[in-house]
């Protein structure tokens, strides 16, 4: 597993509808005081090149698209994404062994792929959410199985609420990273987020990446945001 600089383990979530504004907002950043998530919208919007950008900008690159397909799709995707440059990239654990194990496989392949992670329970889920679909174990319970699998098949990790960080850490161990969406600073507006927690408590529960979008890009001060955050992480 790569080792994770303190100041390295905040992950930006790019969260924004076009590259102006993405990159205006860029251009205000230290690569070395963070890394970026790219996710859906702005992929959408901007496309490959976009994400290619970022990465000659120096930045360490999150392609947060949870490709979920049959495994000849999920595999061929993982590829493409690789030769973006991006760092990490991840796929949806609910999608199966053989899905996982395809991707895994055609990573090995190349000269230094991505890390490759699995999303397991969305961190907007909740038990009564779950229950609607007809998942009846509590959250926690399925976070397990699904991050059991992914470890099973090979991949890097997984992305998971920072309140399951610790009993994976006992499931799994510490050779297993743990990607944590849903973290808020002390004091902001947990948002559309059911299963949140601080910086400082995530890393200290094990997490090894923190992804923290609207309280840094919506915030009057970005820069004074990261920089709280990069100590709060350190004196963790």
């Amino acid at each position: 597993m790569k080792s994770t600089a303190h100041h390295q383990a905040l992950i930006i979530a790019l969260d924004f509808p076009s590259a102006a504004i993405t990159l205006d907002f860029v251009r205000q950043l230290d690569p070395s005081h963070c890394r970026l998530k790219v996710g859906f919208e702005l992929y959408v919007a901007e496309g490959p090149n976009f994400v290619r950008t970022l990465v000659d900008l120096g930045f360490d690159v999150f392609l947060d698209l949870k490709f979920h397909d049959i495994p000849n799709t999920v595999s061929s995707a993982c590829l493409a994404a690789s030769k973006l440059g991006a760092w990490m990239i991840n796929i949806h654990a609910l999608g199966g062994k053989k899905m996982m194990d395809a991707a895994v496989d055609t990573l090995k392949s190349i000269d230094k792929p991505p890390l490759l992670i699995a999303v397991t329970v969305l961190t907007s889920m909740d038990q009564q959410q779950l229950q609607g679909i007809g998942i009846q174990q509590p959250p926690e319970q399925t976070v397990i199985n699904l991050a059991t699998a992914t470890q099973a098949s090979g991949l890097d990790g997984v992305v998971c609420s920072a309140q399951e960080v610790q009993i994976l850490r006992t499931h799994l161990g510490n050779n297993f990273l743990l990607v944590t969406p849903g973290i808020r600073p002390e004091n902001s507006d947990a948002g559309d987020q059911h299963r949140v927690m601080t910086p400082s408590q995530a890393i200290k529960t094990g997490a090894n990446y923190l992804v923290v979008g609207r309280p840094i890009t919506q915030a009057p001060d970005p820069i004074a945001v990261i920089e709280k955050i990069n100590q709060d992480i350190i004196q963790a």
